[in-house]
């Protein structure tokens, strides 16, 4: 499968930020047997290509499809295709935002670019987004994210910020293709202590409450 079909199957992703990563490989494998299969590595985590390198080695190994979250230059757009990554996410549409899109281009990997309103949406499947990632979703809450598939029939959105085990079911009945799944899974504590039991165990109930 490739990352939206994926996607389309998991119906979830998990978005990684911590302040480190103890071994990324170990932590897609604790996601992996969680049943979660797509992980978004963040440039908010220092030395991120590192990781991303890490994991991208040892994707045959674990299942996972590892991607970087928080891309806001092409400079770090290219660092992350080079270290492996799969896809890249974006926050937002900041200034470099079709130069992100055109590295993913150029890789045939998929770009999901960050969008907020309308006219973001807009801009963002203009700008070629495979997918597009609603940010900051629990601002307007699943209602907001129904709103948007009027306009937009049949366009994936991604609800992140705010998903949780609580809330992730109704955004899914929205018509979100899937969610991300941030702290609630994968705390920063339990991945700088590599508490990988805890985060398989939070992996688990956050997908059966999809």
């Amino acid at each position: 499968m490739n990352t939206l079909e994926l996607l389309r199957a998991d119906r979830v992703l998990t978005v990684v930020r911590a302040p480190e990563i103890s071994d990324a490989r170990d932590l897609c494998a604790a996601l992996v047997a969680g049943g979660i299969h797509v992980v978004e590595l963040t440039y908010t985590t220092p030395d991120l290509p590192r990781h991303l390198e890490r994991a991208a080695a040892t994707a045959a190994e674990t299942g996972a499809v590892v991607g970087a979250g928080t891309v806001q230059t092409a400079g770090q757009a290219t660092a992350a295709i080079d270290a492996g990554a799969q896809f890249l996410v974006t926050p937002g549409q900041g200034p470099e935002a079709a130069a992100v899109a055109d590295a993913a281009r150029a890789a045939g990997i998929p770009v999901v670019l960050g969008a907020f309103t309308p006219s973001e949406v807009m801009t963002a499947l203009a700008l070629g987004s495979a997918a597009v990632k609603i940010f900051p979703a629990h601002q307007l809450g699943p209602k907001y994210l129904k709103d948007l598939n009027g306009p937009f029939p049949g366009v994936p959105l991604i609800p992140s910020g705010g998903v949780n085990a609580g809330n992730a079911h109704d955004f899914l009945a929205a018509g979100a293709l899937a969610v991300s799944a941030g702290t609630d899974v994968v705390s920063p504590a339990d991945v700088a202590a590599a508490n990988w039991d805890s985060i398989t165990t939070k992996a688990k109930a956050f997908c059966a409450a999809l």
